[in-house]
């Protein structure tokens, strides 16, 4: 019925935006574990496989994961890159502002174009070449003109690295067709703790045990809220709405990152920087809007 449908619809999106809001803080959460980087990754990873581990127990999904035994290559790879890409968006959060991280990292869609266009043989329209060529002079707009100095700089280029993963990881689930994303996310999870436990061993060993009240509490809701909870109602509110009306409210997350940069941590962001991440913003969104009849 119409009435459910869109009943449906609006549960999904106020579930996007919930969890958009959520992905807008981890930066601020992130701030208060005294962890190395690659710990807080890989102790995401563990938190977060746990908790979807009990949604994929209830909905049935364990049992049918044999016939994802060809992709598992493919799923492991992209899991393995999702793993350091967390590594290098913590890493930009402890060099520079959470705003100019989280600005440089949305710089992946435009990656994402050109990499379908080598990978995939994809055509490029007038369009995705005039994203990207905006997107790019956003990018340079921040780089260029970073008021805090070195650090800056170093955020930043962490921010891009994490941003290349990132379209790294689309692109490989890509190449592995149709898998429901819970069950993807889950195996990627346990991929990315594969990968991440022996080599958080050899850079620097572990010290959870060390952490205080107020970082063991923050690591926690960064696995169990930011990562297990709202990547299990992200995946499930994509059945419900288009990829269009997920792409502009996937914005609230780059914004809330934004305003709690400067309003909460008290981080500088300047006119000209700002400018550029509203062109990287602008310029993805537009890709993503629906192409008028004739246009390319």
């Amino acid at each position: 019925m119409p009435e459910h449908t869109e009943r449906v619809q609006i549960i999904a999106r106020i579930q996007i935006i919930t969890a958009m809001v959520a992905f807008g803080t981890i930066g601020v959460f992130v701030r208060y574990i005294p962890l190395p980087s690659a710990e807080i990754a890989l102790w995401r990873g563990v938190i977060a496989f746990l908790v979807l581990s009990v949604f994929m127990f209830a909905s049935g999904r364990l049992s049918g994961l044999s016939q994802y035994r060809a992709k598992l290559g493919k799923l492991f790879f992209a899991g393995a890159a999702m793993g350091f890409n967390w590594i290098l968006l913590f890493e930009a959060y402890r060099f520079t502002s959470v705003a100019l991280s989280t600005l440089s990292y949305y710089f992946a869609p435009g990656i994402m174009v050109v990499g379908s266009f080598f990978v995939f043989k994809e055509q490029l329209t007038r369009k995705q070449i005039l994203c990207f060529m905006v997107s790019t002079a956003g990018l340079v707009l921040i780089i260029g003109v970073s008021g805090g100095g070195s650090n800056d700089l170093i955020g930043i280029l962490f921010g891009l690295g994490a941003a290349v993963l990132y379209a790294l990881v689309i692109l490989t689930n890509k190449a592995t067709g149709e898998i429901d994303g819970l069950t993807r996310t889950w195996i990627q999870f346990a991929a990315a703790i594969v990968v991440l436990l022996p080599y958080t061993y050899i850079v620097g060993g572990f010290h959870i045990l060390e952490l205080e009240r107020t970082g063991f509490i923050s690591l926690l809701i960064l696995g169990v809220v930011h990562t297990g909870v709202m990547y299990y109602l992200y995946f499930s509110a994509l059945a419900h709405l288009k990829g269009q009306q997920v792409a502009i409210l996937s914005y609230v997350d780059p914004i809330v990152a934004v305003v709690l940069s400067v309003a909460v941590l008290q981080e500088s962001i300047t006119m000209l920087q700002l400018t550029g991440g509203l062109l990287i913003l602008g310029a993805t969104l537009v890709n993503e809007l629906k192409r008028r009849p004739g246009i390319t």
